[in-house]
């Protein structure tokens, strides 16, 4: 086999990872867009007592760790902040959230070009708004989606650019 040959059968394994690697990000990234939306209905469908008796419950059992932990008091006023307050941001947020997350998933896996950037822009988006977030509620939690959706960026630019190529060539 020449060099060339070579090259080009590993390209094509190369281009094969980075396939199967998309198609894994999309699949995350719409089981995350599904999720938010479920999580708008439940929303709008559980009452606040229940939202506390949820949150005694994980501390009655130790599952974040002791009940004067960390994670357990970030949990608490975060549900705490949540039940008292307006739950419409939060329900509008996860709903429009969601829907763009699935609908975007649905384009790119059509291969429709013209998603793309726009994918690209709205998760750069997203991770500023993660990291700002972060930094200002102290999340530990938004830290590792910005992460997850830079590294999905990351997958969309190289889809990208190899699906250009592709209809170049062809």
């Amino acid at each position: 086999m020449s060099g060339e040959e070579r090259d080009t059968v590993a390209g094509s394994r190369a281009a094969g990872r980075t396939e199967r690697l998309f198609r894994i990000a999309l699949l995350v990234k719409g089981i995350d867009g599904v999720t938010e939306l479920v999580g708008a209905v439940v929303l709008i469908a559980v009452s606040g007592a229940a939202v506390h008796r949820l949150v005694a419950e994980v501390l009655a059992h130790d599952l974040l760790g002791p009940p004067d932990g960390t994670l357990a008091r970030h949990f608490v006023a975060g549900t705490t902040e949540f039940v008292s307050g307006d739950r419409t941001f939060a329900v509008l947020y996860l709903a429009l959230h969601g829907v763009v997350k699935l609908a975007l998933v649905v384009a790119l896996l059509r291969k429709w070009l013209p998603a793309y950037p726009v994918a690209i822009a709205v998760l750069l988006v997203f991770v500023g708004y993660e990291v700002a977030r972060a930094v200002h509620t102290g999340s530990l939690v938004l830290p590792f989606l910005a992460v997850l959706d830079l590294a999905i960026t990351v997958l969309v630019i190289r889809e990208y650019r190899m699906l250009r190529r592709e209809r170049r060539a062809g």
